[in-house]
Order: C-alpha cells, then structure tokens, then sequence
C-alpha cells in the first residue's frame, strides 16, 4: 500500500522558517513527479510546489522566492523548505504523489494526484 507521512509542522512568527518532510512507501514512481499542496479553513486545496524527474519545479506565485521544494530519491523523502512565512501561509501541508507518470506534472493540477498523507499543520502569527 502507498503511504505518504508528513513532519515538520509546527507554529512559528512571521517571518520565522519551517521545513516539512514527507516519507513515501510502496509507491514505485517517487523518482518522477511529486508535490505540496496546502488547505486553509474555507479555502480549496491548492498546489504549492511540485518536482519533476529531471528536478525541475513549479511553485504557486504566492509562494515563488520563498519556498523551495527538493527530494532525496535514495531515502524517497520529499521536502519544503519555508522561508520569510507569512500569516496567510497558515494550513494544512499535504505530500502528495500520482497514481503513475504524470502528462505534465509541472501543472500542479490537483486532479493530477491521487495518494495524500494526513498531512502537518503550519500555523503563522503575526
């Protein structure tokens, strides 16, 4: 069974930093494309950062020079890196990956992933 398990949440001032983890099992694709999104309360599930199979990344523009995404395909754990966090940065991280090779994984569509972790709260006062 493929299983994501996020860490690294917590609660921190703005402009303080956070790095999230996520550890993926029995999922063969972790080498190609995987993802962060996040959820507020009232707000739908967005696409934070993503990463393909040649290290290439997409980020959400409200996030883009602050966050940064990497992954360590030996150890198949994902990571974000926060940087400069924001009051509006608070929600719930989630890891996320596809069911196989994505058409353009750079897209960040939700509709895209179909394995979610329980995912980390990440909450940021001001």
């Amino acid at each position: 069974q493929v299983q994501l398990v996020e860490s690294g949440g917590g609660s921190v001032q703005a402009g303080g930093s956070l790095r999230l983890s996520c550890g993926a099992s029995g999922y063969t694709y972790f080498r190609y494309c995987m993802g962060w999104f996040r959820q507020a309360p009232g707000k739908k599930r967005e696409g934070v950062a993503v990463i393909d199979s040649d290290g290439s990344t997409s980020y959400a523009d409200s996030v883009k020079g602050r966050f940064t995404i990497s992954k360590d395909n030996a150890k198949n754990s994902l990571y974000l890196q926060m940087n400069s966090l924001k009051p509006e940065d608070t929600a719930m991280y989630y890891c996320a990956a596809p069911r196989g090779v994505t058409w353009y994984c750079l897209a960040r569509r939700k509709s895209d992933f179909v394995y979610w972790g329980q995912g980390t709260q990440v909450t940021v006062s001001s």
